[in-house]
């Protein structure tokens, strides 16, 4: 007989799904969006939440419902060598090239970096890193563990601390949302800002990464009915996201809040920071500190976790111990160049990156209506890649005048593709090639059914 899950599993399962989830990003990116967008909070929070929490669910439910065991089998049903290419490409994305060394470093500056005299700071960011990837690795050695490790420890400790600051700061409003100024990014399309600023988060990245964990988990637990194993996933992604956009929205308005005290932050850390201090003195640096480092430390073991589990499935010639501790050197390297600076480099390939990762979790929940067929897979993901390049190419920040090609492949595209100018570029040319790949198919269906 099939066993099933009792309630306490799925908040357990939930629980560490969050851990994962809700890293560095979650809570520094809000906060900073709250403080730009001002009064226009809400609109500016529904876009967030819409990548920032739906596209994630949305990445679980794909997951689940295509039966497969994560990134590389959905995308395997657009191109087996594309599948190899866009998966590696996720992986470096959310592991060592940006996201992992972007949990050290967010940590050392908002828990650490104030404290310390200038002079000091690079060597003590060196020690850090050191310090907060060996015990990742440490945490990630054993797989099996890792419900444990995040969704029984770590994350409730996490919660407790975030918990404690978000009340006291609603008891006592350090200003009134709906009078702070709107920032000039925020004044014409505040929802759709907020939505691309959602792809800061990686979550829906993430969702798709951390699906081998998900399946995993509930398999360990005795579940092996692929079916089951679906509605489990998305039983437990439910609780999840509603959890994160509970958070995400305190921590929007107490952006839009804080800027009744403090001036425009360069990085929600540094909100995040002058807020702790503001209400807490050094005893909030302190919890801060303890918030910052745990909600990175669990992240991090998930995404090292995730990174291996996949790599030695595409790479069964090297052990899972050789890519955990080869992702763990890596983005220790890696956050020594900061956390704005990280940011900045990795806006122009979260803009490449993000729609294809959408478009592929919308195909894998509308597949069946497409009998799974691979052209409406490939002619989609053709006409978003080439959107999506564009999209790419203006979010690169250049130091001096952008190359001559560069300006004029963006002047062509704010010209002739609606909505780029918002970063949305991607949409309508997706929309244009998924009608494309249904024609398609059922026209070469009805060939071949005629010849037969």
């Amino acid at each position: 007989m099939e066993k099933k899950l009792k309630i306490s599993d799925y908040i357990l399962i939930a629980s560490m799904l969050f851990g994962l989830f809700f890293g560095a990003g979650n809570l520094i990116f809000p906060l900073h969006m709250g403080q730009e967008a001002g009064a226009s909070i809400f609109q500016a929070n529904l876009g967030f939440l819409t990548t920032g929490i739906g596209l994630p669910f949305l990445g679980i439910i794909a997951v689940g419902l295509s039966q497969t065991s994560g990134v590389f089998e959905m995308a395997s049903r657009i191109n087996r060598k594309y599948a190899y290419i866009f998966t590696v490409l996720l992986y470096l994305v959310i592991g060592p090239l940006f996201a992992l060394p972007r949990l050290a470093t967010t940590s050392f500056e908002i828990g650490f970096a104030e404290v310390l005299p200038s002079s000091s700071l690079k060597p003590a960011l060196a020690i850090f890193s050191i310090l907060f990837f060996f015990s990742a690795w440490w945490f990630a050695r054993k797989p099996s563990k890792i419900l444990d490790y995040i969704g029984k420890f770590l994350n409730p400790i996490f919660l407790i601390l975030l918990g404690f600051l978000l009340i006291i700061a609603f008891i006592r409003p350090m200003g009134s949302s709906s009078d702070a100024v709107v920032g000039q990014a925020f004044q014409t399309s505040p929802y759709f800002v907020g939505f691309t600023q959602g792809y800061n988060t990686l979550d829906a990245l993430a969702a798709l990464a951390f699906g081998i964990i998900i399946v995993t988990t509930i398999r360990q637990r005795g579940v092996t009915n692929p079916k089951v194993i679906a509605i489990d996933t998305i039983k437990s992604g439910v609780i999840s996201v509603l959890l994160m956009g509970v958070i995400y929205t305190c921590l929007s308005y107490l952006g839009a809040m804080s800027v009744a005290k403090f001036k425009m932050s360069a990085n929600g850390g540094i909100a995040l920071s002058q807020i702790a201090h503001y209400y807490l003195g050094t005893f909030g640096m302190v919890i801060l500190a303890l918030i910052i480092v745990v909600a990175c430390l669990k992240t991090a073991v998930g995404l090292i976790t995730a990174f291996s589990e996949t790599f030695v499935g595409l790479f069964p010639s090297r052990s899972y111990l050789f890519f955990a501790t080869t992702v763990s050197i890596l983005p220790c390297l890696f956050a020594n160049i900061g956390l704005t600076k990280l940011i900045t480099l990795s806006i122009p390939v979260l803009m490449f990156i993000y729609p294809l990762a959408i478009t592929l979790i919308l195909l894998s929940l509308v597949s069946p209506l497409f009998k799974h067929d691979q052209v409406v897979y490939q002619v989609t993901t053709l006409f978003t890649l080439i959107a999506a390049i564009f999209d790419g190419l203006n979010a690169i920040q250049f130091t001096g005048q952008s190359p001559q090609l560069i300006t004029v492949l963006i002047n062509f595209a704010k010209t002739y593709i609606p909505f780029f100018t918002i970063g949305m570029g991607w949409v309508v040319p997706a929309l244009i090639g998924f009608v494309i790949g249904l024609i398609w198919s059922f026209v070469s269906k009805r060939l071949i059914h005629q010849k037969g």
